[in-house]
């Protein structure tokens, strides 16, 4: 459930677009990243963000050896 202040941003490039949004939900606050083109959405909480930051870059590059999420 977003309140009335929405934090939504939108973040796009010639490949993809996703927005995020800061959301509360009955465990805490959450960022909720939505890839509208292909249907996926996400709630990451704090300590999940911070792990993402503890990454090297070809760990995201991996993720990019299937684009369109998996069983496509």
């Amino acid at each position: 459930m977003n309140d009335e202040s929405s934090s939504k941003t939108t973040v796009a490039n010639e490949f993809a677009m996703v927005t995020v949004d800061k959301v509360q939900t009955r465990n805490g606050e959450r960022l909720e990243i939505v890839s509208p083109r292909l249907g996926f959405r996400i709630q990451l909480d704090a300590m999940e963000l911070e792990s993402l930051s503890w990454q090297r870059k070809d760990v995201f590059s991996q993720f990019l050896n299937n684009p369109y999420g998996p069983g496509h």
